[in-house]
């Protein structure tokens, strides 16, 4: 038995296309919270940057659905796939008819389930995900079965021979009305929607439009200055995420306005808690313990505090611009993340400037960290070891913070589930206790407004066991310290931010151009990607599509 050869390239290279999208599909679903089937594979999925990948391999099966069903009809060969066959299962007929039937009702399964695939992932691409999502992951479940599923019909059809005809092209049947070069036309047809796809896309990027300004905000975290009046709005729609009301969703509204030598951006993002309890730690009758849930692997999403990150980049690659790199060892001579979901770095020489608002840890005193993802550095020996973080390429900028954490692991070999060491404790505890307002340790619990769940140099002791001893047992104390004054290149962002009425708003000032080698200037073009992580350490919303800023 063969085919003809028509139907034996299109079939194998849409084999190959369905494949790279199952697999690296699974290799982002292993990345969910409380992913359990994609992980069973985790071992043989690929890694690296996942998400090209991803979106062209989906783009191409698209494209060759088209030219499949082109080809179909120009060969005249419609009849293989008839929906009429499947009538053969309500009558008298042989095991070899009904089989035949059976595999085009799975053909047309098949359609189905990649029509819902493409629809579902249009949506994720254009930022929604909730139910999206799990359609989408429901519908490559239903393929992936189908792969199976096929490869049984055709053996139990004819056997061994029935697979290998596959392998055997023969010349295509003439028919009459057949058209000239059916396999031609075929491929034109595919590739024209391959290409008319990746041009949509190109030409449906948003922009942020930089406003001129005559004076620069107020960093009081409200958008009732002058300057923001005349910027217009641009939103982004990310997904994806942990919390956010089980959501895991959060649209990100931006505004920018230059002033002068000076660029102010103003970030609003839903988020229906006010998050600042970023591992706190309590007293209890055997010790101190910092309250996580999986903070030895620096995946913490229930103690920590809210976030939002803002990075521009050069190019609108996937992937963040091309930064993001999935799996448990995406660098292979070096170590993986201690969370074992992937690391960002970028393997050009390229840089993105990362700017990382944290609500405990400065955010709220006027400060958003400046960051940067780049080429991979070279791991400490601590890090080759796995007791350290190994951060790739992402780092903070020259200079120093004013934050430190008010604990360490306690005794060697034991992690943060046991007691742990406090490095300062409150000259007065019930004055701390007081500024840190109603203490409610439920994750989704809203803090305070005007809250304060860190601590200042003056505000605490060197710890000693005899401070300790004039604590009592069930006492709740900051896990963060302020200490010192922020330095360098990192202290080159001031911001102002608040919560009110389930969202967060965010202002952030800093020169157009710093002169530091880990920032870039702001300039036309630039593409802006925004992440909203919702009392979590690592899992953020994502979004596939940049906005591109432009001062024109």
């Amino acid at each position: 038995m063969r085919s003809d050869l028509g139907t034996i390239l299109l079939h194998w290279t849409l084999v190959v296309a369905i494949v790279t999208s199952l697999v690296t599909g699974l290799r982002l679903s292993a990345d969910a919270e409380h992913s359990w089937f994609a992980k069973l594979f985790e071992p043989i999925l690929p890694q690296g940057e996942i998400w090209t990948w991803h979106y062209l391999s989906a783009v191409f099966v698209l494209a060759l659905i088209f030219a499949y069903a082109a080809y179909m009809s120009l060969a005249r060969l419609k009849r293989r796939i008839s929906s009429k066959k499947a009538v053969v299962l309500t009558l008298p007929a042989s095991t070899k008819l009904k089989l035949s039937a059976v595999n085009v009702i799975a053909y047309w399964i098949l359609f189905g389930a990649v029509l819902t695939l493409t629809v579902t992932g249009v949506m994720l691409y254009l930022g929604y995900g909730g139910l999206w999502v799990t359609v989408h992951y429901t519908s490559a479940l239903v393929v992936l079965g189908y792969i199976v599923a096929h490869v049984i019909l055709h053996y139990w059809y004819g056997g061994l021979a029935q697979l290998l005809r596959l392998f055997r092209p023969q010349p295509l049947r003439r028919f009459p009305g057949m058209g000239r070069h059916p396999l031609v036309k075929a491929a034109a047809v595919g590739g024209v929607i391959f290409a008319g796809v990746i041009a949509l896309d190109a030409m449906t990027r948003g922009d942020l439009v930089v406003a001129q300004g005559q004076e620069l905000p107020v960093l009081d975290g409200k958008l009732d200055d002058p300057v923001w009046q005349d910027a217009k709005p641009a939103f982004v729609v990310t997904q994806q995420g942990v919390g956010l009301n089980g959501t895991g969703e959060s649209t990100v509204e931006i505004r920018a306005a230059q002033v002068g030598d000076k660029i102010a951006f103003a970030f609003r993002w839903d988020d229906g808690t006010r998050s600042l309890k970023r591992h706190p730690l309590i007293k209890r009758e055997d010790g101190w313990y910092m309250l996580n849930n999986r903070a030895d692997i620096s995946d913490e999403t229930a103690y920590y505090e809210d976030k939002f990150s803002v990075a521009f980049s050069k190019t609108d690659a996937f992937g963040g611009g091309d930064s993001t790199h999935m799996g448990p060892k995406p660098l292979g001579d070096k170590p993986s993340s201690l969370h074992g979901r992937g690391l960002h770095y970028t393997t050009d020489g390229s840089l993105i400037d990362v700017w990382q608002w944290k609500a405990a840890r400065g955010g709220m005193l006027g400060k958003v960290d400046d960051m940067w993802f780049g080429t991979p550095l070279e791991p400490s020996e601590a890090q080759v070891a796995g007791k350290k973080r190994y951060s790739a390429g992402y780092g903070a900028d020259e200079g120093k913070s004013f934050y430190v954490y008010n604990y360490s692991k306690g005794a060697a070999g034991t992690g943060y589930e046991s007691a742990i060491a406090v490095k300062r404790l409150p000259v007065n505890h019930v004055a701390t206790v007081e500024r840190m307002g109603t203490i409610d340790l439920d994750i989704e619990a809203t803090d305070d407004p005007g809250s304060q769940w860190w601590m200042f140099e003056d505000e605490s002791v060197p710890y000693s066991a005899e401070k300790d001893a004039e604590i009592p047992v069930g006492t709740v104390i900051p896990g963060v310290l302020i200490l010192g004054e922020y330095l360098g290149s990192r202290a080159d962002l001031n911001g102002g931010a608040r919560w009110e009425d389930g969202y967060w708003t965010l202002e952030v000032v800093r020169d157009m151009d710093t002169g530091n080698k880990q920032d870039l200037p702001m300039e036309d073009g630039l593409y802006v990607w925004v992440s909203v992580f919702d009392h979590n350490q690592t899992r953020h919303t994502r979004h596939s599509r940049p906005v591109r800023l432009t001062f024109n």
